[in-house]
């Protein structure tokens, strides 16, 4: 018996070694928060932002222009022209890591989306359009 007594004290001598310094270890510090100085995914004013700096590259969509206006926005890669546009409807754009900078002008506030962008008319579309307005007598003054 008194071996088994014995034992029992030397195996709670034993875990309380172990255990003690676990209980007075101090938790992990929390992971650190994402800078909030880093670059925007959201453009919400007109000016010029550089890419990588101030916002990320990626697919930006606009509602299109303020108060009925033509919204414009211009992608720059050094001192060339890359992209433009000038709208009055909502607008994508596809600004590259290669880009330098984005400008934006009269615009509603653009977002990042995790979408591709949308497909563009082709030439098939615009002829579709066309021969509609044709065939409804647009160019020749109206229907008759």
């Amino acid at each position: 018996m008194r071996l088994i007594r014995t034992a029992t004290v030397a195996v709670a001598l034993a875990c309380s070694c172990v255990a003690a310094p676990l209980a007075h270890a101090q938790p992990a510090p929390p992971a650190p928060a994402p800078a909030a100085d880093g670059p925007k995914t959201t453009i919400d004013a007109d000016g010029s932002y550089a890419v990588g700096k101030d916002i990320v590259p990626g697919v930006y969509q606009s509602a299109g222009p303020v108060d009925g206006g033509a919204c414009y926005w211009k992608r720059s890669a050094g001192d060339k022209l890359v992209d433009n546009a000038l709208t009055k409807k909502p607008a994508f754009v596809q600004i590259d890591a290669t880009d330098t900078s984005f400008t934006t002008s009269d615009c509603q506030a653009w977002q990042l989306t995790n979408g591709p962008m949308p497909p563009q008319p082709g030439p098939g579309d615009l002829l579709g359009a066309l021969t509609q307005a044709i065939g409804s007598g647009m160019f020749n003054g109206g229907p008759r």
